[in-house]
């Protein structure tokens, strides 16, 4: 699908303030000022708030599945490698999209709108699909172990990553970092997170029980 420039700016102006307010907390007219644009611009290219939401659902997930194709298609990288991407991958999604994981954060915990739900659901299947070919590809090429649990490990990853992401002032204060600035403390926690995880992963692959 394509997306113009001005149907980026409104989309994710809208994503700041359903993370902020949550989505029935944001009048549309909230949205068309922090956009700077004319209200009916937002009916024009959407028709309503609740498609709208469904618009910016699509938006984040198709470019990130355009990504993770793009990565787990290289020829040139071993299966390892393609892993240890698409965990970098995870955690430069979630700090940078704060704003949309906490708004899917609250779609897949409230499930209010099913419309939502039906394309969480069909994303999630589509990325799993992208890892279990990968996964597949390690063990015809002997690099993994038979017998992997792809749910199981996706569920070790994602909920990883989004904790340690947002609860981060917490791992801030316990680990007395305070002093780093935002954008020191960031590089901090992708650098753990990344070593902790491909550690973890290599281990899962490679290692018969």
């Amino acid at each position: 699908m394509e997306y113009s420039e001005k149907k980026v700016q409104i989309m994710e102006a809208a994503e700041q303030l359903f993370a902020e307010k949550s989505f029935d907390g944001t009048p549309v007219r909230d949205i068309a000022d922090k956009a700077g644009v004319n209200l009916a611009m937002i009916s024009y290219y959407f028709g309503s708030k609740e498609k709208l939401l469904e618009a910016l659902f699509n938006y984040r997930a198709e470019t990130g599945i355009l990504k993770m194709e793009s990565m787990l298609l290289d020829k040139s990288q071993t299966s390892l490698q393609k892993v240890n991407a698409l965990i970098d991958f995870y955690i430069d999604k979630f700090q940078n999209q704060t704003c949309f994981h906490k708004i899917m954060s609250r779609e897949q915990l409230h499930n209010q709108r099913n419309e939502i739900a039906v394309l969480i659901q069909q994303f999630k299947k589509r990325n799993q699909e992208l890892v279990k070919q990968l996964i597949l590809e390690g063990q015809k090429k002997g690099e993994f172990k038979k017998n992997i649990d792809i749910p199981l490990m996706m569920a070790t990853l994602i909920g990883t990553v989004s904790h340690l992401v947002t609860t981060q002032h917490f791992y801030k204060e316990i680990n007395n970092l305070q002093s780093l600035s935002d954008d020191e403390f960031k590089i901090h926690i992708k650098k753990k997170l990344s070593h902790h995880l491909k550690f973890l992963f290599k281990a899962i692959l490679t290692h018969e029980a």
